[in-house]
C-alpha cells in the first residue's frame, strides 16, 4: 500500500502540495493527472527516493521493487535485444555471480545460482525481450542493432521495453505513449491490463488511460483527490462538481449550445455507417461535459474556410516514395524537414508534378497505385502500422514529396493547413510568436496579431519574447495558432497531439469536431480519431484503402495480423471468411446480452438526469428570485420563507438524486460497455 499522509513537496520557492492524502492499494491501477507543473514528476521522483518531502510522510513497502524508464540513453554498441533484458537487473546480477563462480570453480555456487536462474525465468528471458521489442514496434533485424543506431525516438522505446522487462512491484510511467505509434499502444495497454503488480501512469492519452487504469488521482489546487474507475468516469464526476459548484454558467451555455449545434448538423447529414454513428456518440458525449471545456483555461475554433474547391486534391495512379539526396544533401529523404509554410506559400503550386520515371535509379518506393480524391467536407482518419507509409502519404498530398509517378492535381482555391509530425522543431526557437504569425500576415496591424495570439494564451510579453525557453505544448499551440491564421479548407495532420495536455488535446478535439472543411488526421490519440472522422483509409503492405471498420475493428486486426503473431509469420493469411462471420455473430450476441443488461440502468440513469436537470432549472430561478430586495421586505416575509424551504428541499433532493447517479454509473461499469 502507498500512503501519503500530510504531504508537502516544494520546488525552488513554489509550493506543489500541501498536506495532500492520498491512499492507493496493491495491485490497483493509477492515472496520475494534473495540468503541467501541478507536480506530478516530482511525485513520480519522490516516490524514486530522489526528492525528499518537505513535510509529511509518503509510506510504501521498503522490500518493493520500483521500475520507471530512463529519459537517457547511452550510445551503445549493445545490441537493441541485449539492452531490454538488461532491464532484468536481478538476472543480470545471477549472470555476473555465476561467471564469478565459474571462474573460482565453486561447483556449490553454480548450482545454486543455475536454481535461482531457473526461478529468475532465466532461460526464456530472450523469448520476453523479443515478444518485448515487436510489440513496441521493432523488427527481428532492428533487434540486432546497436543501441548507438536508433533515433531518439526508437531509444525511448528501448528505455520502455527496459522497465517493463525489469520484475518489479510498483512501476512508473511518465508519458509512455509520447514515443509510440497507435500499434505500439495498443499492444502496451494489453500488456499494463495484465501487470500485477501496482501501477502509476502520466499520460495526456485519454483512450490509453480508459483502457489501463481503475483509479485517477488528480492534482489540483496543491491537493490530491482520489477517483474511482477510469478517465472517463473522472470526467464525469467533475462535470457534476463544476456544473454544480461553479459561477461560469453563461460560458457553459454558449458551449453547449455551439457544440448541439453541430451535433444536430451532424445529424441531419450522416449516414448509419459505424463510424459515423461512433462519431455522433463522441460528440454527445462531448456535449455533456461542457462544463469541463466551460472551465478549460484554453480553448479555440477554426475559422470557417473563405471557399472550398470540390475536388480538393486528385492523386491518381500515384507512386509516393524518396529520391535519393543529390550530392551535398538537398531534399528528398525521410528525414529531411520542410519549413512551415503559409497557405499563401502553397498557393501557387502546380500540377502535375514534374517526376521521375517510375523505378528510377535510386528512388524508394513506399505506396504505389495510389488513387485517391479528396471531397470538401470529408473527415479521414489515416490508419497504418508503425513504417507502412502514413507520414509518407501526407507529405505527398501536401506536396512536400512530388510524386515518383502519376499525377497529383488540386482545386482553385485550395488552402492547406498542414501539421508535421515535427511541427515544433520546424519553428524558428530564436524568435518570437509575433514574428512567426507576423511572417504569415505581414500587412496585418501588429495589435491585430497581438489579440489572435492572445487567444492562444501568449498574451503581454510572452507573444514578443523568444520561443527557446516555451514548452514542448506552447510551442505545438503556437504552430496550431499559424494553421488557424490561415483559414485553411484542407487540414493535413500528422500527429498532432504530441507535446499537448489533456486540456490542449481536448480542445483541440472540439476545435477540429466543429472545423467545417475537409480534414486528414494521422494520430495515436483514439479519443481524438473517434471524435473528429467519419471515415478511416488504411495504409498497408505498400497500398492505401477503405478500412471497413471502426477503430475497435483495427484493434481486432492488429492483433490478428500484426501483433498477435511472431514476425517471422507476420505474412501468414488471416482468418478465414467463416471463421470471421462466426465472430460476427457470437460479438453480436454478446452485445445484445450486454444491451438488455444495460437498458434498464441507463433509463435510470436518464430518468435521473432529467430530474436533476429540472431541479437545477428550478433552483437558478430560485436564486434570481431570492436576489429582489423587495422579497425581504415585512410585508414578503412569509413568500421569503418559502422559497427559502423550496431552495432547502430542492438541494437535499439534489443530493439524493446525484447519489443515485453515481450509483447507477458504478452499475453500468460494473455491466461492462457496448
Amino acid at each position: 500500500m502507498i500512503r501519503l499522509q500530510k504531504l508537502t513537496l516544494i520546488r525552488g520557492t513554489k509550493p506543489l502540495l500541501e498536506a495532500a492524502d492520498l491512499t492507493l492499494n496493491p495491485g490497483e491501477k493509477v492515472g496520475l493527472i494534473g495540468a503541467n507543473g501541478s507536480g506530478k514528476s516530482s511525485l513520480f521522483a519522490l516516490l524514486r527516493h530522489e526528492l525528499q518531502a518537505d513535510g509529511g510522510d509518503a509510506d510504501f513497502p521498503a522490500a518493493w521493487r520500483i521500475a520507471h524508464v530512463a529519459q537517457e540513453t547511452p550510445a551503445l554498441d549493445r545490441t537493441a535485444l541485449d539492452y531490454a533484458v538488461d532491464g532484468d537487473t536481478t538476472l543480470r546480477r545471477l549472470e555476473n555471480e555465476l561467471a564469478e563462480a565459474e571462474a573460482a570453480h565453486d561447483g556449490h555456487k553454480i548450482g545454486e545460482l543455475h536454481t535461482a536462474l531457473a526461478d529468475a525465468d532465466a532461460y526464456t528471458v530472450r523469448s520476453r525481450g523479443e515478444t518485448l521489442l515487436t510489440g513496441l514496434g521493432f523488427s527481428h533485424d532492428q533487434m540486432k542493432r546497436p543501441v548507438a543506431s536508433f533515433s531518439g525516438g526508437w531509444r525511448m522505446r528501448l528505455n520502455l521495453a527496459q522497465a517493463l522487462m525489469c520484475p518489479s512491484d510498483l512501476l512508473l510511467l511518465d508519458e509512455p505513449t509520447n514515443h509510440l505509434d497507435l500499434d505500439a499502444i495498443l499492444w502496451l495497454e494489453d500488456w499494463l491490463k495484465r501487470y500485477p503488480g501496482t501501477l502509476i501512469i502520466i499520460s495526456h492519452d485519454r483512450d490509453f488511460l480508459d483502457g489501463v487504469v481503475n483509479v485517477i488521482a488528480h492534482l489540483s489546487d496543491k491537493k490530491i483527490k482520489r477517483y474511482g474507475g477510469n478517465y472517463s468516469t473522472f470526467e464525469k464526476q467533475r462535470s457534476i462538481d463544476l456544473a454544480l459548484g461553479q459561477a461560469t454558467f453563461e460560458k457553459q451555455s454558449r458551449e453547449r449550445a455551439h457544440l448541439q449545434s453541430f451535433i444536430d448538423r451532424f445529424k441531419a447529414k450522416a449516414s448509419k455507417a459505424k463510424q459515423a454513428q461512433s462519431r455522433m456518440k463522441m460528440l454527445a458525449k462531448m456535449e455533456d461535459l461542457a462544463p469541463i471545456h466551460a472551465a478549460a483555461s484554453f480553448s479555440f475554433e477554426f475559422r470557417e474556410p473563405e471557399r472550398a474547391p470540390n475536388p480538393l486534391l486528385t492523386l491518381e495512379d500515384v507512386v509516393a516514395g524518396y529520391l535519393p539526396s543529390p550530392p551535398g544533401g538537398g531534399a528528398g529523404g525521410e528525414g529531411a524537414a520542410p519549413a512551415l509554410r503559409s497557405a499563401v506559400d502553397r498557393s501557387d503550386m502546380s500540377f502535375p508534378l514534374p517526376s521521375p520515371p517510375p523505378g528510377g535509379e535510386g528512388a524508394i518506393r513506399i505506396l504505389s497505385n495510389i488513387n485517391l480524391t479528396l471531397q470538401a467536407g470529408q473527415r479521414i482518419g489515416l490508419l497504418g502500422v508503425n513504417g507502412a507509409g502514413k507520414s509518407t502519404l501526407i507529405k505527398t498530398l501536401v506536396g512536400d514529396l512530388a510524386p515518383l509517378s502519376g499525377e497529383a492535381s488540386q482545386g482553385k482555391g485550395l488552402s492547406i493547413g498542414y501539421f508535421a509530425q515535427h511541427q515544433v522543431e520546424m519553428l524558428r526557437h530564436d524568435q518570437s510568436p509575433l514574428w512567426h504569425l507576423a511572417k504569415i500576415a505581414p500587412t496585418v496591424r501588429e495589435q491585430e496579431l497581438r489579440n489572435f495570439l492572445g487567444g492562444f494564451n501568449f498574451v503581454g510579453e510572452m507573444a514578443s519574447a523568444c520561443i527557446a525557453p516555451f514548452s514542448g505544448g506552447e510551442k505545438a499551440r503556437l504552430a496550431l495558432a499559424l494553421i488557424v491564421w490561415q483559414r485553411p479548407n484542407l487540414l493535413l495532420l500528422d500527429e498532432p497531439t504530441n507535446h499537448l495536455d489533456l486540456e490542449t488535446r481536448e480542445a483541440l478535439t472540439v476545435a477540429l469536431a466543429q472545423f467545417e472543411g475537409t480534414l486528414v488526421l494521422v494520430s495515436h490519440d483514439r479519443h481524438l480519431l473517434r471524435a473528429t472522422t467519419e471515415e478511416f483509409l488504411i495504409v498497408a503492405n505498400g497500398g492505401l484503402e477503405p478500412f471497413d471498420g471502426d477503430l475497435d475493428d483495427y484493434r481486432d486486426w492488429l492483433f490478428k495480423t500484426k501483433l498477435g503473431k511472431p514476425a517471422a509469420q507476420e505474412a501468414a493469411t488471416t482468418t478465414s471468411a467463416v471463421d470471421r462471420k462466426e465472430q460476427k455473430r457470437q460479438e453480436a450476441e454478446a452485445r445484445q446480452r450486454l444491451s438488455t443488461q444495460r437498458k434498464p440502468v441507463e433509463t435510470r440513469i436518464k430518468r435521473l438526469e432529467e430530474q436533476m436537470e429540472r431541479r437545477n432549472t428550478r433552483r437558478a430561478e430560485l436564486e434570481t428570485l431570492l436576489t429582489d430586495p423587495a422579497l425581504y421586505g415585512e410585508a414578503r416575509k412569509e413568500d421569503l420563507k418559502a422559497r427559502l424551504f423550496e431552495q432547502a428541499t430542492l438541494v437535499k433532493e439534489l443530493e439524493q438524486l446525484e447519489l443515485e447517479w453515481l450509483e447507477q454509473q458504478e452499475v453500468l461499469e460494473g455491466i461492462g460497455g457496448l
